[in-house]
């Protein structure tokens, strides 16, 4: 169960759910690759001078097992980070939870949404991801990079705020 799921207020329910996008992979997986081709080639060396006696081909075997560990544990290390970003927008409020281990957590009723601005470079637009900038009343902005869909993610905050505006008192 998501955190957003976990901590709905009774009665409110998910419009809209997005994340990081798959953009802050690229970083991690080049590292991968750049670990992880040595570490699969020292293997295929260390595999075709198995019967050498001075021990060579035990150091390569044990460094290409060490150089693709580490290329591993970049992928698992990037995939966590993307997977540990939640954004909603619910019928009642924007809530955005980033991390882990350690965790920052925003929560704005949409009563309180005074705007929000989408920054988008020519790439992020083409692949999809921008920066969204909150800004509450009387807070300071609350910036949130690489998501998925920013503009997706501010029609339906603004499309909550109308509902809620337009419903009898």
């Amino acid at each position: 169960m998501s955190y957003v799921e976990k901590h709905l207020i009774q009665g409110e329910t998910v419009v809209y759910a997005t994340g990081l996008h798959w953009v802050v992979l690229v970083r991690s997986l080049l590292l991968a690759l750049l670990f992880g081709a040595p570490g699969v080639a020292l293997l295929v060396f260390s595999a075709k001078q198995r019967d050498d006696t001075n021990g060579a081909s035990t150091a390569m075997m044990v460094s290409g097992i060490i150089f693709i560990v580490v290329a591993v544990v970049c992928i698992i290390a990037a995939l966590i980070r993307r997977g540990a970003t939640e954004m909603a927008v619910t019928d009642k409020r924007v809530i955005v939870k980033v991390g882990v281990a350690s965790r920052r957590t925003f929560e704005l009723l949409l009563q309180k949404v005074e705007s929000i601005g989408v920054e988008e470079s020519v790439v992020g637009r083409i692949l999809g991801y921008g920066s969204v900038v909150i800004h509450g009343t009387g807070g300071s902005p609350e910036a949130f990079d690489r998501v998925a869909h920013p503009i997706e993610f501010r029609k339906r905050v603004q499309q909550q705020i109308e509902k809620l505006l337009d419903r009898p008192r």
